[in-house]
């Protein structure tokens, strides 16, 4: 096995998990800080309207990218499934499958990026002396949509056989070039939001190249072959079966996110800027929960295809308290100091009074989603991805905007619409993880559907 790849189905699994964790935990780190040195950048050299221009495009964003980020989860679980079953054709053919989706997902969102961006921005009620700017960086923004699609999927490809080092090695060098370019094209040029975005399209031109590149000069299974591309529909139908829902779950998610944005943009581009500058906070933090998610999805998918169900049961014990442990060391870390923490992104004393806020109400409890997060990591990663979809949708998405109409009708306090988070997420995690239980149940008495029974099925593992 290349020193690049982790065993996940023999030996000790806490360090492990911890190696392969850890690298997910930098890069999506690493990741954020580019995207707050955006955030940064546009605010402290292009002025607080810059800020909130950057600052609200995240949610729209992420409503546009989520389902095909969902699908990449399908194509992971996949190909450790096949792995654990060491089905090295259909590897190969599920590699292809992955790749073409990618390209055919990237071009996709950015028709629709181009197409939709003042309209959603429009209908989000953003604030006017903030549209144009935001419109316009969401549109350069949309440029790089088919590379960040190629990294993603690549990514996933190489977190399938336990690689999370290269893909984080590919995102540092573009990160790297994305802060010169915001330094270069923002502060000497004068370019403002758009020379952000530049920033950011050419930064995942780079990453994506540099994906691209590992896959084609891999060797065994992994390797990606453009001549011999082609889509298996049962594998394609596979991660769709999986990705789509998971999909859906992101797309939903940003939705209720997007109404709250909306109700955040009708107190005015003060608040939107402070909500903005606290929410980079929140990302990063969350990156700890969704590296244990990956992890968890990612070991207990080959585990489960090798039939090694003792291995799944520790492996799911172990990431929720890696998870619920990391997340809630950082989210009480930060909210310590809220002056200091947001005053990186702005300097502006009203702004600073309503990040300090959000930090408050939201950030300090956000360890409580890990309860949902893993849980329905390992759910994806035996196969039953549509239960915690469903779960997740109702738990938080339907029960944000139900407060939104409800609690927050009328006029209504920055705090009254912070509050709903830390609800919403003990609600869910309690929903998925019963659900949880009863899957894991029935999953390891009925075996996986999807592969062909392997010799060590049903084999319990120390």
């Amino acid at each position: 096995m290349p020193s690049h790849n982790i065993d996940m189905l023999h030996g000790p699994t806490l360090g492990k998990l911890l190696v392969f964790a850890l690298p997910l935990i930098a890069s999506g780190v690493l990741q954020q800080s580019f995207n707050s040195a955006d955030v940064a950048v546009a605010g402290r050299w292009a002025g607080s309207e810059a800020l909130a221009a950057v600052g609200s495009n995240g949610p729209v964003i992420s409503l546009i990218v989520n389902l095909f980020v969902g699908i990449s989860v399908g194509a992971n679980v996949v190909i450790a499934r096949l792995l654990g079953q060491d089905d090295k054709a259909r590897v190969r053919r599920a590699v292809s499958t992955t790749a073409a989706v990618a390209v055919a997902g990237g071009l996709l969102l950015l028709v629709i990026g181009l197409a939709v961006s003042r309209p959603i921005l429009e209908w989000l009620d953003t604030p006017p002396e903030v549209l144009d700017l935001a419109t316009l960086y969401l549109r350069i923004y949309s440029l790089g949509f088919p590379f960040m699609m190629i990294y993603n999927f690549g990514s996933a490809i190489l977190r399938s056989f336990g690689d999370t080092r290269r893909p984080f090695y590919c995102l540092v060098a573009g990160g790297i070039i994305n802060v010169a370019l915001n330094l270069l094209l923002v502060i000497v040029f004068g370019m403002g939001v758009s020379g952000v975005a530049i920033a950011t399209v050419v930064s995942n031109m780079v990453s994506a190249s540099m994906i691209v590149m590992i896959l084609l000069r891999e060797q065994g299974p992994a390797r990606l072959d453009m001549q011999a591309m082609r889509t298996d529909r049962r594998i394609l139908a596979r991660i769709l079966q999986i990705g789509v829902p998971a999909g859906i779950q992101g797309v939903v998610f940003s939705i209720s996110n997007v109404f709250i944005l909306g109700a955040i943009n009708s107190l005015g581009a003060k608040v939107l800027a402070g909500s903005a500058a606290a929410l980079n906070y929140e990302y990063y933090c969350y990156f700890i929960i969704s590296a244990f998610a990956q992890s968890a999805m990612a070991f207990i998918s080959q585990n489960y295809g090798a039939g090694q169900y003792s291995r799944c049961r520790r492996i799911f014990a172990q990431c929720m308290m890696l998870s619920l442990a990391g997340s809630a060391v950082f989210n009480i870390g930060f909210c310590l100091d809220t002056p200091f923490f947001a005053g990186i992104f702005t300097t502006d004393p009203d702004v600073l009074v309503y990040a300090g806020e959000r930090m408050r109400y939201v950030l300090f409890f956000q360890f409580i989603a890990s309860s949902y997060e893993i849980a329905g990591a390992a759910m994806r990663g035996l196969g039953y991805s549509m239960t915690p979809t469903v779960l997740t949708i109702v738990g938080t998405c339907i029960l944000r905007i139900a407060w939104l109409h409800t609690a927050c009708a009328g006029a209504t306090s920055f705090s009254t619409i912070m509050i709903i988070y830390p609800i919403s997420w003990a609600v869910t995690g309690i929903a998925v993880l019963t659900a949880y239980f009863i899957v894991a149940r029935r999953a390891y008495a009925g075996g996986d559907p999807f592969t062909t029974p392997h010799p060590a099925a049903h084999r319990a593992t120390p």
